[in-house]
């Protein structure tokens, strides 16, 4: 058997996920368990998108759960690079392969006449996806096209009456028609490379022997197997993890459940405590055995004892396995972890300037501002909603606003004023009767430090956190 090579490959585009930690679990201990590697990709093609903050964040979350990789951007290995915006000469050279062999076109369709083909299909009922219009132009005019500068794309042929066949090691076997398919996008006019053909090539390319991915990716392997196919190359082994789910069964979202790694963290879970309840979302261990560490999980692990059900990310489960943690650490160890937490110096210095007004003495800076310090408000008996306003637009302005905290990419004094502007613009809202509700649900209370400051050291995952907590809270339900 070749070496086992797995890969954690994510896109920094936003906080890193909890999905990516779970699947980043299961790669580890699946390389550790065969002697393998583990290896970390950063796939940042998606430029529109891409954070650089959000790529350190990935790889700052993953070594404080301790899921260290063999290779990756910052550790030499014999495929780099391991940043996928450092490969475009790469994909540059694989797609020529795929183009002169036949199984690849350019397609110079503008975004008009897609979006007219496609309202045409949604009118007629018909099937979606791309008509095929360019995947029989000639070289010449290809060329003189090309000549001419138009925008292009390049599409791969997908050869039509065949079936696609592949195995699952969880799922078994899997067969679909390539009829259903329609001839995707390999390259960007931009000259990137679209997810589905970078994947494939870096899998290939970087000897990756087992692919440990989330299920939603089933629907695409089929694409990713013609790739590999048109190259001639063997496809790797598909491992599909079960979706984290929410309670009610749908996949775990952040309207529903915080999602944020650096949430966990910094809500006082830790890590060993988070390894343990990700583990328990796709493994049974055995002889209802709910607390194990990863080295115990590696020593007994086996594909064959992973769920294919649909785990629920219980954020109490959580909480009460981390208990269990605290309570065996030495005295020691807590009171570093509590030190660390609560009196953080560079944490405090910015929290002193907000309430060194606000209080007496020393004795009630812990009471005053103990919002600073935790993740979680109680609500109970708390009343938010302004006379003036009912209860539906209010939902509606502050669901609005967890989104806009989801859509920041900076997080800062001018980007949280900017944003609570908007906000009430949107919704014909006063500063009243939209900021004091909002300071009562950062802070649950009335007298607290100035909002857009408070907001700014509380954090971006906790002000989101907090106001969809509040609308989902029996507070708000009987209000």
């Amino acid at each position: 058997m070749s070496e086992v090579r797995v890969r954690i490959a994510p896109s920094p585009t936003g906080d890193p996920h909890v999905g990516t930690a779970y699947t980043a679990l299961f790669n580890y201990v699946f390389a550790k368990k065969n002697a393998g590697k583990f290896i970390l990709r950063i796939e940042d093609t998606d430029q529109t998108r891409f954070r650089k903050q959000s790529e350190n964040q990935i790889m700052s979350s993953l070594s404080w759960l301790g899921l260290t990789w063999d290779e990756g951007p910052d550790k030499a290995g014999y495929y780099g690079p391991y940043r996928q915006s450092e490969r475009l000469e790469i994909y540059q050279e694989q797609i020529s392969v795929l183009i002169n062999s036949g199984h690849a076109y350019h397609c110079f369709c503008t975004s008009e006449r897609l979006t007219q083909m496609r309202e045409e299909q949604q009118k007629n009922k018909s099937k979606l996806g791309y008509d095929g219009h360019c995947r029989e132009l000639t070289a010449e005019q290809i060329k003189e096209k090309r000549s001419q500068k138009i925008p292009s794309v390049v599409r791969l042929k997908v050869p039509k009456g065949e079936s696609i066949d592949f195995v699952d090691r969880l799922r078994g076997d899997i067969s679909i028609s390539s009829d259903q398919l329609d001839d995707q996008v390999l390259l960007k006019s931009d000259g990137f490379p679209t997810y589905h053909f970078a994947c494939v090539v870096d899998d290939h390319l970087m000897k990756i022997s087992h692919v440990i991915r989330a299920e939603e990716w089933i629907s695409s392997t089929p694409k990713h197997e013609l790739i590999y196919k048109a190259f001639g190359w063997n496809p790797p082994e598909w491992i599909h993890l079960p979706l984290l789910r929410n309670p009610n069964k749908s996949k775990i979202s952040k309207r529903k459940n915080p999602v944020s790694i650096e949430f966990y963290r910094e809500a006082g879970i830790l890590p060993d405590a988070l390894n343990n309840f990700l583990a328990l979302m796709g493994f049974s261990y055995g002889e209802d055995i709910e607390i194990y560490s990863i080295d115990e999980m590696i020593s007994r692990f086996d594909v064959k004892k992973m769920n294919t059900g649909s785990p629920v990310f219980d954020f109490k489960k959580l909480k009460w396995l981390n208990q269990q943690y605290l309570m065996k650490l030495p005295v020691e160890q807590t009171s570093s972890l509590v030190e660390n937490h609560f009196f953080d110096k560079e944490k405090i210095q910015k929290i002193i300037p907000l309430v060194s007004q606000r209080i007496e003495s020393i004795d009630e800076f812990m009471d005053y501002g103990k919002f600073f310090f935790r993740s979680e408000l109680d609500y109970t008996g708390l009343s938010v909603l302004p006379k003036a306003l009912e209860k539906k637009p209010f939902k509606k302005a502050f669901s609005s606003l967890a989104e806009g905290i989801d859509a920041l990419d900076d997080w800062n004094l001018s980007t949280i004023d900017g944003l609570l502007k908007s906000i009430m613009a949107d919704h014909d809202l006063k500063p009243k009767n939209f900021l004091l509700p909002l300071r009562l649900i950062l802070t649950g209370r009335k007298d607290s430090p100035p909002l857009m400051e408070t907001m700014e050291v509380i954090g971006r995952e906790v002000c989101r956190f907090r106001v969809r907590d509040y609308l989902a809270s029996e507070a708000f339900k009987s209000a």
